[in-house]
């Protein structure tokens, strides 16, 4: 480890992930820049059979650069298959070939991370052992199906039997999932958890989700842009046991299969005590607010981000509705009837058979929909029935509500610590999300938001936000209504120039006046906290019971949590990632 490490270190490039051959680092064939390998899985290229899964085909590809010019094949790697020699069943075998498309050849072949999704597998049938139910049993099934096969189609039936699996008492998800940190915005990344359900906030959630439905009624689009049922999801709050992935989110809402979502419904998922400790804080390390507001802010940052939370997930991503015409030509509104609200005029784009959000909005897909969720929990924070829901009333519901607004345009500053000045990139999409919404409330005026250059007490640069709570109603949500709705409808009729337009404006970060945000980037690194480590439990048998084993919350905690789990096969696991890293290692060469 530490010579993939030194390595790293003496590359710079490598210490960031982009599309090759940009300095931000070499990740990606060139050909995906034009689009090429993204169009070839979403069906241009393969078999009418694998239409059905091509529309999320790309979430679990791998793609390498040409090795000698742009007529040689791209390879498509399939990873979830750990034996290079398993029998394949005919959706599969179908798939495993080389195709001509767009004048490029893509070789379609097998086997990536095949040392460690057999032990992925080997683990999901132990588990299958003690699933508390058929429906539980069915799902571990398609997991190793799909891990075995490589079948995104095995995975959607797995995650319809875990959308199906209500209120259970032990929950968890696995798969490739998460596309935040593909450059191009469509490739999942490997991650699973196991979390045990928290029943007294699971109650507040499920009372939000039983309101559902009128509170959709709230948000500022017409009718025609919301989905035509509710599906209502389970919406539970859980205490993580163990999450396996490069980052542990505050919330979840899965799973991100569009037709799956528009059929079958999802889950909301709040990590409770993710929120407790990642959002907790001292007075005196809080940046960037007023003396005045530090109190407050701390009393009342946790409850008020439950409640964002609750409505980002349920409401947020749970909402509106993607115009689409089928490979039949039929559509799924009244394509002479809706009219657009931003230009009066009818709906003169949607979605085709095969496109996906994903693949219209590419790269700018997740933080654009993190952006518009982050915005209805906003918006919709506001409502007195909501608050009721999560127990607030009078002056402390004003409390929350100013908090909750206050936080977003602090978060909006912080962003900036994720933005890459040299590639002009953002590296989080939640983080670009909170800086476009901050700059949102800044051009509305008026005195809501603002935002002033300072010096600290120990002579080094500052800064300090403020947000006047009395202008929240009369100026921020029209504000923020206007933008909300406006996103609504570029995402609905799937207009890509007028979203990218919108989106990447608000995104830019430069040094003009007032704010001067390349300035106040570095401010931001000079103030920043240290970055926060969870460090997991693990669970051992002591004869027929499960023992609870907990770590010191420390650095020498987190690495002792990690020895412990991997305690009986850490060398062979330390093995297979060297040998895997050593074999991609030549398609990273300058």
């Amino acid at each position: 480890m530490r010579g993939l490490y030194g390595h790293c270190e003496e590359e710079s490039r490598l210490e960031q992930i982009g599309l090759w051959p940009t300095p931000a680092g070499p990740f990606l064939c060139t050909h995906l820049q034009t689009g090429n390998p993204g169009s070839f899985c979403q069906g241009g290229g393969l078999p009418s059979a694998a239409q059905p899964c091509l529309i999320h085909a790309w979430d679990f590809l791998h793609t390498t650069p040409p090795p000698v010019h742009s007529h040689s094949p791209c390879k498509v790697y399939l990873p979830p298959l750990f034996h290079p020699d398993s029998q394949l069943d005919a959706d599969m075998s179908a798939k495993i070939k080389c195709f001509e498309f767009g004048g490029c050849f893509f070789t379609v072949t097998r086997g990536d991370y095949s040392p460690l999704l057999e032990k992925v597998v080997e683990n999901l049938k132990k588990a299958q052992r003690h699933a508390a139910n058929p429906t539980q049993a069915e799902m571990l099934s398609h997991y190793i199906a799909s891990f075995t096969q490589g079948s995104i189609v095995a995975h959607k039936e797995g995650s319809r039997c875990w959308i199906r699996d209500k209120g259970p008492i032990v929950e968890s998800y696995i798969g490739f999932i998460e596309s935040y940190r593909d450059p191009y915005g469509s490739r999942g990344e490997f991650e699973g958890f196991v979390a045990v359900v928290n029943k007294a906030m699971s109650a507040k959630f499920a009372r939000l989700v039983a309101a559902a439905e009128r509170l959709l009624e709230e948000l500022p689009w017409p009718r025609a842009f919301e989905k035509d049922t509710f599906l209502k999801p389970d919406f539970t709050s859980l205490d993580v046991l163990t999450f396996a992935g490069s980052g542990i989110p505050a919330g979840i809402n899965i799973p991100n299969y569009d037709d799956i979502r528009q059929t079958d419904g999802f889950k909301n998922v709040s990590l409770g005590n993710v929120l407790a400790v990642a959002y907790s804080t001292q007075k005196e390390k809080l940046t960037f607010l007023a003396e005045e507001d530090k109190d407050l802010y701390i009393q009342w940052k946790g409850p008020s981000f439950e409640v964002q939370v609750g409505l980002h997930e349920l409401l947020g991503h749970g909402s509106g509705k993607l115009f689409v015409q089928d490979d039949s030509g039929a559509f799924n509104f009244d394509h002479e009837a809706v009219i657009n609200p931003e230009t009066g005029e009818q709906i003169r784009s949607w979605y085709r058979g095969g496109e996906t959000w994903d693949s219209k909005f590419s790269n700018v897909a997740s933080s654009y929909e993190e952006c518009r969720a982050e915005c209805v929990g906003l918006y919709l924070c506001l409502n007195k029935e909501v608050l009721g829901i999560f127990e607030l009333e009078g002056e402390d519901a004003e409390d929350v509500i100013y908090i909750n607004w206050l936080n977003m345009v602090r978060a909006g500053l912080l962003a900036l610590e994720f933005y890459t000045p040299e590639s002009g990139t953002w590296r989080q999409a939640h983080m670009q999300a909170r800086f476009v919404i901050l700059r949102v409330l800044l051009e509305a005026g008026g005195g809501l938001v603002s935002l002033q250059h300072t010096t600290g007490r120990d002579g080094k640069p500052d800064a300090v936000v403020s947000l006047d709570r009395s202008k929240i109603t009369t100026i921020g949500k029209p504000a923020l209504e206007h933008f909300l709705r406006k996103l609504q409808v570029l995402k609905s009729t799937a207009d890509v120039a007028g979203g990218r337009t919108l989106y990447e404006t608000y995104s830019a970060v430069t040094d003009e006046e007032p704010q001067r945000f390349l300035s106040l980037r570095k401010t931001v690194l000079l103030r920043k906290e240290e970055r926060k480590l969870f460090v997991q439990a693990n669970t051992r048998l002591e004869g027929k019971d499960v023992a609870l084993v907990q770590y010191e919350s420390s650095a020498a905690g987190l690495i002792k949590s990690f020895r412990d789990r991997f305690r009986e096969d850490a060398e062979v696991l330390e093995k297979y990632l060297l040998e895997m890293a050593q074999a991609d290692a030549h398609f990273w060469e300058s």
